[in-house]
């Protein structure tokens, strides 16, 4: 692909013109890199050790925070290091290899949000097709088709933009390759780029979420007929968790996504992607161990487990 440009690298603005600020933000949001990783590492490691969480439910957490974990380190170590450096350049190919995992692991927990909330639908409004439902080989095709069909679809949306011709800037406004701000610098019709684009953003994000409200609304109408109200608790509140890492994750998601490039604005475009890129892999940790009992016990056991080690040794 970089054989029909004129542009061999890449410059990103980032926060540049923030100034002194970007010291600030840098200690910001390198503390909050730190507990993104710490946090997912805790989980994947907590339903690894955990036989009580050996379930589908968690089986599918586990992999969203370990693809959260990737997608975070696509992004924010170049981002921290720019943050204090004047060279803030990426070559053409380092551009689009960013590009290609940043789109395969945000394709990927967006179709996995979906996946969990058809995981919720199978446990409450069929627990008694449950175990066949969702057998541990049907978890791991799920997971498998989620994985490929995000990398197959961010290489579609990669090649869509890096095979258009770069000759003129090279001054990326944003703090890594992302669609909008790269396409902005090609020097041909981006039309028809940007609609297979397009169509591809509301296939990542329409389908799954239209999925998830419709298997909430039998859910809804389910825990709506058990007659205890410890019953209906305990249901709302293994779904709550799902619920808003979906609506802080799609909310953004399709903000950026679901519009023409033309209406890029860099500002509130670079606010919303901060938000997505860095709080809601920072939200689903803390959401998901905070609310949920079942993840805090077993934090707990591992710990005990560690300090009684650490006591013998």
């Amino acid at each position: 692909m970089a054989n029909s440009s004129c542009v061999t690298e890449f410059f990103l603005l980032g926060f540049s013109s923030l100034g002194d600020l970007q010291l600030v933000l840098f200690v910001i949001f390198l503390c909050l890199y730190l507990i993104i990783l710490s946090g997912n590492i805790t989980i994947i490691s907590v339903i690894r050790l955990d036989h009580s969480l050996h379930t589908p439910m968690y089986f599918f957490l586990s992999v969203l925070s370990t693809s959260e974990t990737f997608y975070t380190i696509v992004i924010l170590p170049k981002m921290l290091i720019n943050l204090l450096s004047v060279l803030r350049t990426l070559s053409f190919v380092s551009c689009a290899s960013q590009m290609y995992f940043f789109l395969g692991f945000a394709v990927t927990n967006c179709l996995l949000l979906g996946v969990m909330g058809y995981d919720r639908y199978a446990a409450i409004c069929q627990p008694l097709h449950y175990p066949i439902l969702m057998s541990w080989r049907v978890c791991g095709q799920l997971a498998a088709i989620c994985v490929v069909s995000g990398f197959l679809i961010s290489l579609l949306g990669t090649i869509m933009v890096f095979s258009l011709p770069f000759c003129g800037s090279n001054k990326v406004n944003h703090y890594f390759c992302d669609i909008s701000p790269v396409i902005h610098l090609a020097s041909a019709e981006t039309y028809i780029n940007q609609l297979v684009i397009f169509i591809g953003g509301v296939f990542v994000l329409v389908v799954p979420l239209t999925c998830i409200c419709i298997s909430y609304g039998f859910i809804v109408s389910t825990i709506l007929k058990i007659p205890s109200t410890e019953g209906k608790q305990k249901a709302f509140s293994t779904c709550a968790s799902h619920l808003i890492v979906v609506i802080v994750h799609y909310g953004c998601a399709s903000f950026v996504y679901l519009r023409p490039s033309a209406k890029y604005t860099t500002g509130k475009d670079r606010l919303v992607t901060v938000t997505y890129t860095i709080i809601t892999p920072l939200l689903n940790p803390m959401v998901y161990s905070l609310r949920n009992k079942d993840v805090q016990l077993a934090i707990w056991k591992m710990i005990g487990k560690t300090g009684f080690s650490v006591k013998t040794l």
